[in-house]
């Protein structure tokens, strides 16, 4: 009987003696890194989390309490500091322009990137690869290097300080990072489906609009998701091309509040102001972060 125990022992007392040292080892050393990860995001999330939190509870304060107790909350919380900031510094009226350009040059440019990225992923024709990286290298053109020539181009048109020109101009800068990001998906879908809808009678742009795009909601949805967070805090191309001040986003009328009030800083009202311009972009990132989360792949050419 004892033989029989003997021989029963479970798998890992009988694996020799420098095996077992190497998987404790292992096993310590995953505990380690387990440990340091943590505590990075740990600190980064602090780092992060503190000052909105700070910015939150001071747009709730008057200027004298964030100038003697910048850490404690407010003895009186103060909503008044947000009609401040909607009204006086016209944070509404920006917030609004904010709102037609980005919703406009997104729904745009996811048009027309998903329908560049469809052609290139799924047809073969010639020049196919050469549209493909020069879409490519516009990632790596820096914007500043463009605004001089963006500027008297859209004055030659009539465009210059209009939203139109605007939007036009947030479609190419954001055009080719969206046909990067969907080409992998349009990609990877299988192509039975599409030769079962031109069998059943759907041409190509029926085939795209009905089949094809709805199946590659998830890398839509992620796409438009970095698209809007960029075009939001946009700031270069609108200080350049957009110098009418009744069709000023967002971000430029936050950059004149804080510098038209000299010393005279109503802290309340722009820290007030700053929650207002951040708020939006949070709401969209905690609704969608899933499909972020689960949507990014590499747009390889294959």
């Amino acid at each position: 009987m004892s033989v029989i125990a003997a021989d029963r022992k479970p798998a890992s007392d009988r694996r020799p003696a420098s095996d077992r040292k190497l998987a404790r080892a292992a096993a310590s050393s995953d505990r380690r890194f387990a440990a340091i990860s943590h505590a990075l995001l740990i600190l980064w999330s602090v780092i992060v989390i503190v000052p909105m939190l700070w910015v939150l509870v001071s747009s709730f304060k008057s200027t004298g309490e964030i100038l003697s107790s910048p850490f404690s909350l407010p003895d009186h919380w103060r909503f008044e500091n947000y009609a401040n900031a909607w009204t006086d510094a016209n944070i509404g009226k920006y917030f609004l322009n904010s709102v037609i350009v980005v919703v406009s040059a997104l729904i745009l440019v996811m048009l027309l990137g998903a329908m560049c990225a469809y052609v290139l992923a799924r047809f073969e024709f010639p020049g196919r690869r050469l549209i493909y990286y020069v879409m490519l290298a516009g990632l790596t053109f820096p914007v500043f290097l463009a605004i001089v020539p963006l500027f008297f181009q859209l004055q030659n048109f009539g465009l210059l300080n209009t939203r139109p020109g605007l939007i036009l101009t947030y479609v190419a800068f954001a055009l080719p990072f969206t046909m990067f990001f969907l080409y992998s998906f349009f990609r990877s879908l299988p192509h039975d489906v599409y030769e079962a809808a031109l069998i059943d009678g759907a041409g190509d742009w029926r085939a795209f609009f009905q089949v094809m795009l709805p199946m590659a909601r998830p890398g839509m949805a992620a796409v438009a998701i970095f698209n809007f967070l960029g075009l939001w805090n946009q700031f270069l191309l609108p200080v350049a091309l957009n110098t009418d001040q009744d069709k000023w986003v967002l971000t430029q009328g936050m950059a004149a509040y804080a510098s038209s009030q000299v010393y005279d800083i109503d802290y309340g009202a722009l820290f007030a102001a700053i929650v207002i311009t951040v708020v939006p972009v949070l709401l969209v990132y905690c609704v969608f972060q899933r499909r972020i989360a689960g949507s990014v792949s590499q747009g390889t050419f294959r």
